[in-house]
C-alpha cells in the first residue's frame, strides 16, 4: 500500500530500500485472531511501524489497529480476546511514501450497503490520485491517507449487486500492484493484480484455507503450502470452499524480483524456488563477473549474506563475518543529538577488527540507494585498518524509483541515475565497484537471459520499463513504459 504524503520517519541517512506491507488471512480456524498474528509476526520484515487485524465471528467484525511491532501490541492475551472468530485477515504496514498515523492502519474496514467488508492491501496504485479526486468532486470523503482506501470507495460506490461483482467493478478502474486479502460476513477473499507484481500464496491448516504474502508464513503456524495465487486469479473462500475467478484479461506476468534480491525472508519460496538458494546464485553469478583479488569476502548484514556466501564459495576466497550488526535499533529510533546522529551507521553496524586488519576484503550488499551507508560502512572498514576495500553488489544498478509500493527515493536521488560506475566508486571511496548485470539476475532465478522486448519480471528500479500505466506519476516528466496485452494503454 501508498499514502500521498511524505514519511515523517525518512532521513538522508535511512539509506535502504524498505519493505511494502504483508498480508495474512484465515478462514475457517479455532483462534483465528491468534494465528493471523502469529502469521504477522512471520511477515513483520515487509513493514514494522504497525499491524492490524480484523476478526469476524458470526455475527459482527472486530478490530484492532495498533503502531508499532506486531509482537509488541499483540502478544498481550486481552487484545487477541477482542477478536473472536474463526476468520481474520491482518497487515503489517510501512508506509513507503506517506504518514505513519493510526488512521492509516490496516485493514481499512466499513459498512457498506450489503454489509461489513475489510480491506487489507500489499502494493501501490499508479492512478490512486486520480481515481480520489475524481470521488472526492463526486461528494466522497477519505479518512486516510492511503490508497487502499481508493479501492474502499469504489467497492462501495459500484453498482453491482453481489460483492465479489463489486469488488471486480472497483479493481477494473485501477492502475498499479496490488495483493489484496478482503473479508465479508459470508467469505474471504484473495486476489492478485494481472501482472502478479506483488505476491499471494495459499495455504492449508487441518482444513482452513489461509492466504499470506510468503510461504514463511504458513511455516510459523505449521500450515500446508498449496500454491501461489496467480496474477490476475481471484479466489472466494466461504465455507461451500474454494472458487478461483479470472475476471481480468491476461497480461503478461511481471513478479517484482527484487522480491529475491532483498524483500523477501530466505526461508521463503517462490515458484518453487528457494529466495535464500536464488541470493547464493546472485552471489556465484557476481563472483563470475566481477572477480576481485582479495583475502576474505564480508557481508553486509544481514540482506548481503545469502550473496556473500554465494560469492565465497564461486571465488574461492574465504567468508567471514566483517561487520557485526546489532539487532536491537529500530528505525524510530530517535536521535537526542545532531553528534549522536551523525554517528549514523554504527548504531546498526560495528566493525569485526579481528577479520578485517591488513586485510584486502570484498564487501557484498544487495544494493546501493543514495549511497550514504556504502560511503560509511567504507569509512568503518578503513578505520578498522582494511587493506584494500573492494564492494560488489547483489543487483544491478538502481537507476529508477518504484511506483508498486517500494518505498525508493525520487529518481535524481537515487546515487545510479546521476553517476557511472567509475564515480560511484570514488563516492563511496572504494578501491573498486560492480554490480551485478539484469542478465546475471535472470539467470540466478532460473532464467537464460532477460527478454527485453517482454521482461519476465518488473525490474522497472533498474531497467525504467514499467509494466503499468504510471498516471499519478505522468506531471513529474516521461516515464517509460512497457506495452502489455489488455492493458488498455
Amino acid at each position: 500500500m501508498d499514502d500521498f504524503t511524505l514519511d515523517p520517519f525518512s532521513s538522508p541517512d535511512d539509506d535502504r530500500f524498505h519493505e511494502e506491507c504483508g498480508v495474512f488471512g484465515i478462514f475457517g480456524a479455532k483462534n483465528a485472531a491468534a494465528l493471523a498474528a502469529l502469521g504477522l509476526h512471520a511477515l513483520q520484515h515487509r513493514g514494522q511501524e504497525a499491524a492490524g487485524i480484523t476478526s469476524f465471528d458470526g455475527r459482527e467484525f472486530h478490530s484492532e489497529r495498533h503502531i508499532g511491532l506486531v509482537g509488541d501490541n499483540f502478544s498481550k492475551p486481552n487484545v487477541i480476546s477482542r477478536l473472536p472468530g474463526d476468520w481474520a485477515i491482518g497487515h503489517t504496514r510501512y508506509s513507503t511514501t506517506g504518514g505513519s498515523g493510526l488512521r492509516n492502519v490496516q485493514p481499512l474496514y466499513a459498512e457498506l450497503a450489503i454489509g461489513g467488508f475489510a480491506l487489507a492491501h500489499n502494493g501501490n496504485l499508479t492512478n490512486a490520485m486520480t481515481i480520489q479526486r475524481e470521488l472526492q468532486r463526486r461528494g466522497a470523503i477519505f479518512q486516510s491517507t492511503s490508497d487502499t482506501e481508493t479501492i474502499l470507495h469504489l467497492v462501495a460506490t459500484s453498482q453491482r449487486a453481489a460483492l465479489v461483482d463489486k469488488i471486480v467493478d472497483a479493481l477494473k478502474s485501477i492502475e498499479g500492484a496490488y495483493s489484496l486479502v478482503c473479508l465479508s460476513q459470508e467469505k474471504m477473499i484473495g486476489c492478485r493484480d494481472p501482472h502478479g507484481i506483488r505476491p499471494l500464496i495459499m495455504g492449508d491448516l487441518d482444513g482452513a484455507v489461509v492466504l499470506a504474502s510468503e510461504t514463511c508464513a504458513l511455516d510459523i503456524i505449521g500450515a500446508r503450502f498449496v500454491r501461489e495465487i496467480e496474477p490476475g486469479e481471484m479466489v472466494v473462500i466461504s465455507n461451500r470452499g474454494v472458487d478461483s475467478l479470472r475476471p481480468f484479461d491476461k497480461r503478461p506476468s511481471r513478479f517484482c524480483i527484487f522480491e529475491y534480491v532483498y524483500f523477501a525472508r530466505p526461508d521463503s519460496v517462490y515458484g518453487g524456488t528457494s529466495v535464500y538458494q536464488v541470493r547464493k546464485r546472485i552471489g556465484a553469478e557476481l563472483a563470475r563477473e566481477s572477480h576481485a583479488e582479495a583475502d576474505v569476502v564480508i557481508p553486509v548484514p544481514d540482506s548481503g549474506t545469502p550473496a556473500a556466501i554465494g560469492f565465497a564459495e564461486a571465488s574461492g576466497i574465504p567468508f567471514d563475518f566483517g561487520i557485526i550488526r546489532n539487532h536491537y535499533v529500530g528505525r524510530t529510533f530517535i536521535s537526542p543529538t545532531d553528534s549522536i546522529r551523525h554517528m549514523g551507521v554504527k548504531l546498526k553496524h560495528n566493525a569485526n577488527r579481528t577479520v578485517i586488519e591488513g586485510k584486502r576484503i570484498v564487501l557484498v550488499d544487495d544494493s546501493i540507494v543514495r549511497g550514504t551507508t556504502s560511503l560509511k560502512i567504507v569509512q568503518m572498514m578503513r578505520e578498522a585498518g582494511a587493506a584494500e576495500v573492494h564492494m560488489r553488489i547483489a543487483s544491478p544498478p538502481t537507476t529508477d524509483s518504484c511506483f508498486y509500493g517500494v518505498d525508493t527515493p525520487e529518481k535524481g536521488k537515487l546515487l545510479a541515475s546521476r553517476m557511472t560506475i567509475d564515480e560511484m566508486a570514488r563516492y563511496i571511496q572504494v578501491d573498486s565497484l560492480a554490480f551485478l548485470s539484469i542478465d546475471g539476475l535472470y539467470r540466478a532465478v532460473g532464467e537464460m537471459a532477460r527478454d527485453n522486448d517482454n521482461p519476465q519480471y518488473c525490474d522497472a528500479c533498474f531497467t525504467g520499463q514499467y509494466p503499468t500505466a504510471l498516471i499519478d506519476a505522468y506531471s513529474s516528466g516521461p516515464v517509460r513504459q512497457l506495452s502489455a496485452v489488455g492493458d488498455g494503454t
